[in-house]
């Protein structure tokens, strides 16, 4: 599949224009939920997230047979300022560990049926630093961009994006900095592991690149001046989804900072998201917030690469099995009162 798009200007129709749920199958999944054999909303947020997955696949009793997980890589100018624990050269090393299956997101695929690929970006080109200049010229965001659109399977049933790049929560920090304010130590954490005087770098980075593009609120523009090819690969796969009415489950931080800047681009793009988790990464939960999400699970990791978001999918599956699968009061003959 080749992306509908080849400039900036595309890209934002292809937003602004993102088709919505079946408001009919929602109905219908309701109907049917009021007649499970169940108190009502004895299965809790199980119940929304069935109603919710029904209405974007159009089917009001839905099953989740094909799910994807992609993860995409890229590297970080920035990384030469010493804001990792590990050296640029760690992605490529992870990326072949993705392609050869032994990374926690492949067991955890395999564990929940899903189809697992890794996407790595020019990774011998790293972005601009984005301290002293745009991480990426307009053209290099739209290819990154495009990358993850195709990288969609418009065959999928569910999609989850994630991420693999040294120096990447360095980049998303300065992303959430830059699209909602407050202070550079706000959004800046330890990532992988970095030390204080590695944190205090890394938090460094992050305030004078925001306060090189003062001012500035368009959040593509912001992507393109601070983001990382991964995380803009990342934010035209989940839009991708949203065209194909594919659900997506969000990972972690940086997963998140992708899915800011489609949020504040266009309120409601993410309506066919939900997050999958909240991370160790002290402003995930903050970030989250800022989505207007819920994490489904909450189990301390930090390690990125889809991984939080790749369990989830068992919570997802579990809703849907049991929205249709269960029998109905008239099925299993018991009075509903």
């Amino acid at each position: 599949m080749t992306a509908p798009f080849d400039d900036l200007s595309t890209f934002r129709v292809l937003l602004a224009e993102r088709p919505g749920p079946d408001t009919a199958a929602i109905a219908a999944a309701e109907a049917r939920d009021a007649q499970l054999t169940k108190p009502a909303g004895a299965l809790g947020r199980l119940e929304e997230l069935a109603i919710w997955y029904a209405g974007w696949r159009g089917d009001a009793r839905p099953r989740m047979e094909r799910p994807q997980v992609a993860v995409f890589a890229g590297n970080h100018g920035v990384v030469a300022r010493g804001v990792s624990a590990f050296p640029a050269a760690v992605t490529a090393q992870m990326v072949g560990n993705f392609e050869a299956g032994g990374a926690a997101v492949n067991q955890l695929a395999q564990a929940f049926g899903a189809r697992m690929t890794a996407h790595p970006i020019d990774l011998d080109r790293p972005t601009g630093d984005f301290v002293e200049g745009p991480a990426m010229s307009e053209a290099e965001l739209v290819d990154a961009l495009a990358i993850g659109w195709n990288a969609v399977d418009p065959e999928a049933d569910l999609f989850v994006a994630g991420e693999m790049g040294i120096g990447n929560t360095c980049s998303a920090a300065a992303i959430a900095h830059a699209l909602e304010g407050g202070r550079a130590e706000d959004w800046t954490g330890r990532g992988t592991g970095v030390d204080d005087a590695g944190l205090a770098r890394k938090t460094e980075a992050v305030a004078q690149g925001v306060a090189r593009i003062a001012g500035e609120k368009d959040p593509l523009e912001v992507l393109r001046q601070l983001g990382g090819r991964e995380i803009a690969a990342m934010a035209g796969a989940i839009l991708a989804a949203r065209h194909h009415r594919i659900p997506v489950i969000l990972d972690g931080f940086i997963c998140c900072a992708a899915a800011l800047v489609l949020h504040r681009a266009a309120p409601g793009a993410l309506d066919h998201a939900v997050a999958g988790h909240q991370g160790a990464e002290a402003a995930h939960a903050r970030l989250i917030d800022a989505l207007g999400k819920s994490p489904l699970l909450s189990l301390g990791l930090r390690l990125g690469e889809a991984s939080g978001a790749t369990l989830a999918i068992g919570v997802l599956k579990g809703a849907i099995a049991c929205h249709s699968g269960m029998a109905s009061f008239a099925e299993a003959g018991v009075s509903d009162g």
